[in-house]
């Protein structure tokens, strides 16, 4: 048997900018993919938000294959 994992993209930019448009007071970020995490971190922190925490989650201990979830809050006007 062989095992496949597909590389995501992360958010839409359409996706990213709606958020930072309605600017909720917090985002729960779930990700399989830590650089697109950051590529879509980087927009959001730029937008106004700050990380409040972040959780490495291990759902597959027999690969190397990661979760990441992050609190994200809003902070302030955009840089």
């Amino acid at each position: 048997m062989s095992l496949s994992l597909t590389r995501r993209g992360g958010c839409e930019q359409s996706l990213l900018q709606a958020i930072l448009q309605a600017r909720p007071a917090r985002l729960v970020y779930v990700s399989c993919n830590p650089a697109t995490l950051a590529k879509d971190c980087e927009t959001l922190l730029r937008g106004g938000y700050q990380i409040e925490w972040v959780q490495p989650v291990n759902m597959f201990p027999q690969m190397t294959h990661v979760e990441c979830v992050i609190l994200m809050e809003w902070r302030g006007e955009p840089k």
